[in-house]
């Protein structure tokens, strides 16, 4: 087991970083429309939304991959996130909105009159980037200490996140919850003072997107490498002999949650205003099996893995979803099979397979060494 990140590991992260801040966005404010070399408005949009997404899909890696809690609701925290700064973001249309009201569009339309207490705090911008991190991590810690403290592991834990984040789900359906019901919050106009729709804040939001993307790797690797992290690949591996050996495992766990929770929660929040909605949809169960997938196809345990996981099958998903969109659920379930039977180790494993296959292939090309023969011995006289 490594102890220690590599050089290499090092460098191929360094050469990834530099290309997602500096050089994408610097191709498409610097090279003209026609070149080969111009990334289109659209497409930074579209890789803003694609490394939210792979944000997310390492938080499912920490809890899966490296403590073994497959969490089947971690959208949850995700769409927390983008509730929390989109209230924000619907406080801020005011009087631009269809009513012209300084009410958010759905409650003229429901009828309201004053602004519900609980709305207010949410005018303070530096309140709702707060509530990014706290409001996930509070559901996350009051879950997880119910769940971890009743030994709740296994399949159980797992149905009991997907039945959290359906109860959820039906929940913030409700208009009574003044959360914008069926519909959410759309229809956003500024951040910071900064029209969201103009490509300067779009590619602001890109760059947010590519940092918050690496300070969480570098942030989950070096928390695998410290002695928690060594508990935690022990309690994914025998939980029972953590216990024997003193650790209070229940609390390892419930940290992990926690943490797992506010890394989507801040996903969350960056990809609302890219995508520019937020609605109960997003934290349907499908959604949080959607994100296992990812974790699943790009190699769990790696945290590489579920990055190139994410941004390949969620391309796929685009392209399918023009293409053939009807048969996109055929194409995400098969792809989950492939990789269950044949590639255990994800699409980062694949290097691996091969020269293990090589090797293989290559020792039973070579002759048998000969069998040693019984020379006879001498008599001594």
């Amino acid at each position: 087991m490594k102890s220690e990140v590599s050089k290499i590991e090092i460098l191929i992260a360094a050469l990834f970083a530099a290309v997602l801040i500096f050089i994408v966005p610097a191709l498409n404010a610097f090279t003209p429309d026609g070149s080969a070399l111009h990334v289109s408005n659209f497409n930074i949009n579209l890789w803003g939304q694609y490394l939210c997404l792979a944000i997310v899909a390492m938080s499912i890696d920490l809890l899966w991959g490296y403590t073994g809690l497959l969490s089947l609701g971690q959208m949850l925290f995700f769409a927390l996130g983008g509730y929390a700064l989109g209230m924000h973001l619907m406080l801020m249309i005011g009087k631009l909105g269809q009513y012209k009201s300084d009410l958010p569009d759905f409650m003229v339309f429901l009828g309201y009159n004053k602004l519900p207490i609980h709305w207010e705090p949410f005018y303070n911008v530096w309140f709702a980037i707060g509530a990014v991190f706290w409001v996930p991590g509070l559901v996350a810690l009051i879950f997880g200490y119910l769940a971890f403290r009743s030994r709740i592991k296994g399949v159980y834990f797992s149905i009991l996140t997907q039945a959290l984040t359906y109860a959820a789900c039906l929940l913030f359906f409700r208009n009574e919850l003044t959360l914008g019901g069926n519909n959410g919050f759309t229809d956003f106009k500024t951040l910071f003072g900064a029209q969201l729709g103009s490509v300067e804040t779009q590619r602001a939001l890109y760059i947010a997107s590519a940092v918050a993307l690496v300070v969480v790797y570098a942030f989950c690797r070096w928390l695998t490498l410290t002695k928690f992290g060594k508990v935690q690949r022990a309690i994914r591996d025998s939980e029972n002999r953590v216990l024997f050996s003193g650790y209070a495992a229940a609390n390892f766990k419930l940290f992990v949650f926690v943490v797992a929770g506010m890394i989507a929660g801040v996903a969350g929040a960056l990809y609302v205003p890219q995508v520019g909605i937020i609605n109960p949809s997003q934290m349907e169960p499908a959604k949080s099996l959607e994100a296992v997938v990812w974790v699943a196809v790009g190699g769990r345990a790696t945290l590489l893995g579920p990055v190139v996981g994410a941004i390949v099958v969620n391309a796929l998903k685009s392209w399918a979803s023009q293409a053939y969109p009807a048969y996109w659920p055929i194409f995400l379930g098969g792809m989950f099979v492939i990789v269950v039977l044949f590639m255990p180790k994800g699409i980062v494993g694949i290097p691996g397979q091969v020269m293990d296959i090589w090797r293989r292939y290559k020792n039973s090309r070579e002759p048998d060494a000969p069998a040693p023969t019984n020379t006879p011995v001498e008599e001594t006289k």
